[in-house]
């Protein structure tokens, strides 16, 4: 399950990147239709670093409760 957790974080990470590009790409051609990538882009950095938080604490608690 920790695993799954894991890889998730990380696809939030890649539609980051390509939200960034697509950003980077439009923005002289049509700067309008940016700002749906912007707010991916901000949305899921956002869930990137709360995923990474929340698994990181349910990994220390788990071996809390080894201990």
């Amino acid at each position: 399950m920790i695993k799954i957790l894991k890889y998730t974080e990380y696809l939030y990470l890649a539609v980051a990147i390509v939200s960034i590009y697509k950003i980077i790409s439009l923005w002289a051609v049509e700067p309008k239709e940016t700002y749906i990538f912007i707010f991916f882009a901000v949305v899921s950095i956002a869930m990137f670093l709360f995923r990474r938080n929340y698994r990181k604490r349910f990994e220390k608690r788990k071996k809390d409760n080894r201990s």
